[in-house]
């Protein structure tokens, strides 16, 4: 017996020591060079983030789409349901880090061999004089039983709680995933809302334009009549009004389909989409903010979702480690059990026991290893990612910021070009009812005019798409 109980000891204190080494790995060494103070010297002291959309934006109509955007899109709806996902894991790691209690009840019937040592011993109660008549155990045995049955694995090394700390990221992250979605959703709608507008203005000046082309055109068959003209210049008007109501078309099918592409959004079938038409260049939105770089950490969902993934992935490989440790189970179960019905539910028939076990690897530890290694990996990976993620962040904000300066340049140029070509389409009409300019002049000066007032419009759009650009590159929508 004491020989015994020295190779119960010895055999523990091995299963200890072994269970114990765990694999060493090198990772590599993940440094980050720290946020600039500033976007090239800009910084305020108030940020345009923390206001949210509705705030930002000022048009009702454009408010009433991203409330249905944000109802019925549908791979929002699709992220809402990833979310309660990660909810359930994390109520699954919670649950795993307590004991489970379940109830049992069973019912059965055996004989055991009369040539066997439960035979021979059944037969030979028959016998005793120390047991009562209702003890003997009857040849055909039955076996009822009903209790609690309870299990749990005891968190020596704090791996079950490692596991619930990275199902507590994972479940924050996805908490995010969805925040930058509707970031992202919120900048698609009004980007496309600004470009529906856009539009409107193009086809508004072309059919102005297509309207003073056939008031040229009748002027031009009246000085045909007269000798004054002849059949080419009548041929290059018609052809000058053809190609505008040519673009007037496209400009229409264009419409619909930024139509459809907001449907699309709003998770509907085609309809028109209500909007304030020609009001592009009377089009108020709130002025940007960009606060500091830091900012940039608290306000992005896409950084914040970058940082639990970090958390998770080191949590995780505190997980992986602890599993190279010895883990304690501890079982129990209590209830009645009787082989005679009559005494079933008598205190006598109460049974119980508990086990505790003593769980180590020893041999082949290869799936344990690949486990780490891989939790390893992931970990240096998240942390490159979330690296990744704020330098992304700091240069989409500093684009746009000079992306936004440029514009304004380009708006102020295109504008005069557009006011001087309007002046030289008067002064060649002038010219050439004197005869010192030929009708092609008149063509080319305006259909250059055309092109003109086309992209400003183009370039107004653009300047509407980066201030909201901006506004997201900041972190604001999903507030």
């Amino acid at each position: 017996m004491k020989l015994l109980n020295i190779i119960i000891k010895l055999f523990i204190v091995t299963l200890l020591l072994l269970g114990c080494q765990t694999f060493k790995i090198t990772s590599p060494v993940v440094s980050g060079k720290p946020i600039p103070a500033t976007y090239n010297q800009i910084s305020d002291s108030t940020n345009a983030a923390q206001l949210t959309w509705r705030q930002y934006f000022q048009d009702t109509l454009l408010i009433s789409l991203l409330d249905t955007a944000l109802n019925n899109n549908f791979d929002l709806l699709i992220a809402y349901q990833r979310i309660n996902t990660a909810k359930a894991s994390l109520m699954m790691a919670k649950g795993k880090y307590l004991p489970t209690v379940t109830a049992n009840g069973s019912l059965g019937l055996k004989r055991f061999g009369e040539y066997t040592s439960d035979g021979v011993g059944n037969y030979d109660t028959k016998f005793s004089q120390n047991i009562s008549k209702d003890q003997i155990i009857p040849e055909h045995l039955p076996d009822f039983y009903l209790g609690l049955q309870s299990s749990w694995e005891v968190d020596i090394w704090g791996k079950l709680k490692s596991k619930k700390k990275a199902a507590l990221a994972h479940y924050l992250a996805s908490v995010e995933g969805k925040n930058y979605l509707v970031t992202s959703l919120v900048a698609e709608v009004a980007n496309q809302y600004f470009e529906l507008l856009a539009l409107d203005m193009e086809l508004e000046i072309l059919r102005e334009t297509i309207n003073l082309q056939n008031n040229q055109l009748s002027i031009i068959l009246l000085e045909k009549e007269a000798g004054r003209a002849n059949e080419l210049a009548v041929k290059q008007f018609e052809a000058q009004v053809l190609n505008s109501k040519s673009l007037e078309v496209g400009v229409t099918q264009e419409i619909i389909e930024a139509e459809n592409r907001i449907n699309a959004l709003l998770g509907r079938f085609p309809q028109t989409i209500k909007r304030n038409k020609n009001i592009l260049f009377d089009y108020k939105v709130s002025m940007i903010n960009v606060g500091v770089p830091a900012d940039l950490l608290e306000n992005r969902p896409d950084i914040r979702k970058a940082e639990y993934e970090v958390r998770a992935s080191k949590a995780n490989v505190k997980a992986a480690k602890a599993a190279f440790y010895p883990s304690l189970n501890i079982v129990a179960g209590v209830g009645f059990q009787s082989f005679n019905p009559k005494f079933f539910i008598d205190p006598r028939s109460i049974a119980y026991n508990v086990l505790g076990g003593l769980v180590a690897p020893l041999i082949n530890k290869s799936v344990i290893r690949s486990e780490f290694v891989a939790a390893s990996a992931t970990q240096v990976e998240a942390l490159y990612n979330y690296q990744k993620t704020v330098l992304n962040a700091y240069i989409e904000v500093y684009n746009q910021l000079n992306y936004t300066k440029n514009l304004n340049l380009m708006f102020t140029y295109k504008g005069d070009e557009v006011e001087r070509l309007n002046s030289a389409i008067n002064t060649a009409s002038e010219l050439y009812r004197t005869g010192r300019a030929t009708y092609l002049e008149i063509i080319i000066t305006r259909q250059n005019a055309l092109q003109s007032r086309l992209q400003l419009v183009q370039i107004k759009k653009r300047q509407y798409d980066a201030q909201v650009n901006l506004y997201k590159a900041l972190g604001g929508g999903w507030r």
